[in-house]
């Protein structure tokens, strides 16, 4: 019980700290936030301070931020959301997403300061293998893969994922005397190969070994690397989509709602408790950076009803000079919410069928 209230509480941390984003930028930008409350559904507490009522609500998923004028209503006082200036719109609508970003980046920070980096230099490469035949050494080190940059070697692996089979054009530098320590420049070289089908992963792969994860050197490396697993995140989330639309993934597999995040990690909690409490930090650090990501992406889809679906307005509000009648954007928002809310609610159920 204890793993599944864990999980909700992280869940809700996640949706909190976006409608954080969107209740900061708003203050500063002089709207007026009507209620900035934690939690969903009916109140428990609640106090008024100046303009905004500040509650805890009952159920602890997340939070909202009800700004005024927020749902373009016309008229109303010089801190409605509509009467700012639309580059203060911008900001308060993207600060959610944005809010994501930093979180996760946060997250990203603990994760790295315990495992460091996972350079794409080459320990070896099995027998018999593309890489071999190719001329792949230890002590390479990848730096592109197609067009794609590579700077861990998990870049190697999610594109061949999300590529099975194509052939691929590898850019990777050969140390001078045979190793990274011995300094010089790098000899860089270009070769191009087939991945090959394993039988037992049942993945189209190159056969080339990696080091694994090293020790960061110094803060800028550092925080450089907590940077790239953000970005991997980002570079996933969108190769997870074109393999939905490709139908390399059906959407049950790279799909779940909250009911089936919060079992995964319950689920999860529950695996690594007996590690001890870093283990346990360590994973739902992890399940922060993905999940926060993840939000942060979703909600900047140029989707009616969600922030990038307002984002798309407020910049074609910004080209024109005047905004799109508020009528008819509001008839596209409510079109877009009903479509999400009954994804939704067949996400839900299908969450519920893999729990049972």
């Amino acid at each position: 019980m204890l793993n599944i209230v864990i999980a909700v509480l992280l869940f809700g941390l996640i949706i909190l700290v976006h409608e954080f984003g969107h209740f900061l930028l708003a203050k500063l930008n002089g709207i007026g936030v009507l209620e900035f409350s934690i939690g969903m559904g009916p109140r428990l507490l609640s106090v008024v301070k100046g303009e905004t009522r500040y509650s805890i609500k009952a159920l602890p998923f997340g939070g909202s931020c009800m700004m005024e004028g927020e749902m373009g209503e016309e008229g109303g006082s010089d801190k409605a959301f509509t009467n700012k200036p639309v580059w203060a719109r911008i900001l308060v609508i993207a600060a959610g997403p944005a809010f994501n970003f930093l979180l996760a980046f946060l997250f990203a920070m603990v994760i790295v300061s315990q495992v460091g980096h996972d350079d794409p230099v080459l320990y070896g490469v099995t027998d018999g293998s593309p890489a071999q035949e190719a001329g792949l050494l230890a002590g390479d080190k990848i730096t592109r893969i197609n067009s794609r940059k590579v700077s861990a070697y998990r870049d190697v692996q999610m594109y061949l994922m999300s590529h099975p089979g194509q052939e691929v054009t590898l850019q990777y530098e050969r140390p001078a005397g045979g190793s990274w320590e011995n300094g010089g420049a790098a000899e860089k070289r270009t070769v191009t190969l087939t991945p090959a089908f394993d039988e037992e992963s049942q993945a189209y792969l190159l056969g080339v070994l990696f080091y694994g994860y090293t020790p960061t050197e110094g803060p800028l490396d550092f925080l450089a690397s907590s940077a790239y697993e953000v970005k991997y995140c980002i570079t996933a989330t969108f190769d997870s989509i074109a393999m939905l639309v490709h139908k390399q993934l059906q959407v049950d597999q790279a799909v779940s709602g909250p009911v089936g995040v919060v079992s995964m990690v319950g689920e999860t909690v529950e695996q690594y408790s007996s590690y001890g409490l870093w283990a346990v930090v360590f994973v739902l650090s992890q399940w922060v950076l993905v999940l926060s990501t993840s939000l942060g992406i979703m909600n900047l889809l140029p989707i009616p009803a969600l922030d990038g679906g307002r984002l798309l307005f407020l910049l074609i509000e910004l080209v024109r000079g005047k905004p799109v009648d508020p009528e008819k954007e509001g008839m596209v928002h409510f079109a877009g919410m009903m479509l999400l809310m009954t994804f939704m609610v067949y996400v839900l159920f299908n969450d519920i069928r893999n729990l049972l």
